[in-house]
């Protein structure tokens, strides 16, 4: 696979933050992220697998068949236990984990307190044979957040405005609308839109602002 090919892989899975599109795709590049040996890539494995991890179809068994060498299996396994260390510092709780922690063998779920301490104290961490500092995950993490909590907002944001759109539709005619929205936003309508807007627009906004009506309206929708 082409360097190339693969950056685009590991956005499809965050890095940079995006969105998951191919999940038969995102344990092999979790895999490819392992053989990568590229501390960069490592530093965001945590948010790499949250991401693919969001669907139920992720299971880490998969991952770990695409590894051949022991060494790589164990730098996944280290990988994997670093980032639910990272989950629980947080207190972020996915159901995946908590899964996983049931059936964990009891040297990985003592591992992954290990790194828990480290990372509460800010220590570097010592994992898959590479030094990982605690602050540079947490931030990445919190980047990863941010960008997420701003990609719902826009997205509740934009649902909102078109449910207001087709609202705005069943009432009045485009021209009507186009004047609602200008007399709404504070604009200045020429003459004749004033008077087309007193004529039949504004009855319209009385009829609907008629708390009588709302109720009647919402009693019919039960």
């Amino acid at each position: 696979m082409s360097a190339k090919d693969f950056e685009k892989k590991l956005s499809e899975l965050g890095f940079p933050l995006m969105e998951v599109h191919k999940q038969e795709d995102a344990h092999q590049t979790l895999a490819e992220v392992v053989q990568s040996q590229d501390a960069r890539y490592w530093e965001g494995f945590p948010v790499l697998l949250a991401n693919a991890a969001k669907e139920r179809t992720f299971r880490y068994e998969v991952v770990d068949q695409y590894l051949s060498r022991p060494d790589h299996k164990q730098q996944l396994k280290e990988l994997f236990l670093l980032a639910q260390a990272l989950y629980e510092v947080l207190h972020l709780k996915f159901s995946w984990t908590a899964a996983w922690r049931k059936h964990a063998p009891k040297a990985d779920v003592l591992m992954e307190k290990k790194f828990e301490k480290q990372l509460e104290s800010n220590q570097p961490v010592e994992a898959a044979g590479r030094q990982f500092y605690a602050q540079r995950l947490k931030e990445m993490f919190y980047r990863y957040y941010e960008n997420e909590a701003q990609k719902s907002k826009a997205l509740e944001a934009t649902q909102d405005a078109l449910s207001l759109e087709y609202v705005l539709s069943q009432v009045f005619s485009p021209k009507q609308k186009e004047l609602f929205k200008k007399k709404l936003s504070g604009e200045k309508l020429t003459k004749t839109e004033r008077e087309y807007y007193s004529r039949t627009v504004k009855k319209k906004v009385l009829a609907l602002a008629n708390s009588e009506l709302h109720r009647l309206a919402m009693k019919l929708m039960e």
